[in-house]
């Protein structure tokens, strides 16, 4: 972390191809969309911040290239991950079918504490929708996931689907730090700790999971 930087997370997107990984990040970091934006080839990065309880965090959103060929050279970029939005688009069933596929990828390279969003893009393209909103929420309640619909093309959601990433990434870590903070106090006063805290709010960012929009 550079002077001033309270705290940096790494953010990554992933899903198949052309489902508005670029566009999603470049919305959210530039306000920008790019229609003729072409295939990411292996993993691109860019930086954000926002305010958090008077800190300043940091965000690192890496987009993640979908095409097959580029999947073993960009799974080691999800080692250190504390967030991720897997994106499927909502006009091709094929996209929302790969989502199981995606997860079983993200659960094999990152922590079990990792903050999952599952992102429906395209809503603008209602018109010829492939998947229902009931379908992107049933399939995140199942897996434990917040869920939003969002267009990168005209914002829709998309500040919101990162900013909840972020802001639960935040309060995990902060949880975690108190908690840390508590042990070393007892292990102080007392010699031993007799607090276990193994567990303590690794899961606690599915308490939240029934939070959807469309």
């Amino acid at each position: 972390m550079g002077d001033g930087e309270d705290y940096l997370f790494k953010v990554v997107i992933i899903g198949d191809s052309a489902v508005g990984k670029s566009n999603l990040m470049s919305r959210y970091v530039r306000n920008e969309f790019d229609a003729n934006s072409k295939a990411t080839i292996g993993v691109e990065f860019q930086t954000q911040s926002m305010e958090i309880d008077g800190k300043e965090v940091k965000a690192q959103i890496w987009d993640t290239a979908g095409q097959e060929r580029f999947r073993a050279l960009t799974s080691a970029y999800y080692r250190g991950a504390a967030g991720a939005l897997v994106v499927y688009d909502i006009s091709r069933r094929s996209t929302f079918e790969s989502i199981e596929r995606w997860l079983d990828e993200l659960r094999n390279h990152t922590d079990t504490t990792v903050v999952r969003m599952l992102v429906g893009n395209k809503s603008d393209l209602a018109n010829i929708r492939d998947v229902t909103v009931e379908e992107g929420k049933s399939l995140a309640e199942s897996e434990g996931l917040f869920f939003l619909e969002t267009s990168a093309l005209d914002s829709t959601n998309v500040k919101t689907a990162f900013e909840i990433v972020i802001r639960d990434i935040y309060s995990n870590i902060s949880r975690k730090n108190l908690s840390s903070d508590s042990y070393k106090a007892q292990v102080s006063l007392k010699g031993i700790s007799l607090v276990s805290h193994g567990s303590d709010g690794s899961n606690t960012h599915q308490t939240a999971n029934s939070l959807s929009c469309c």
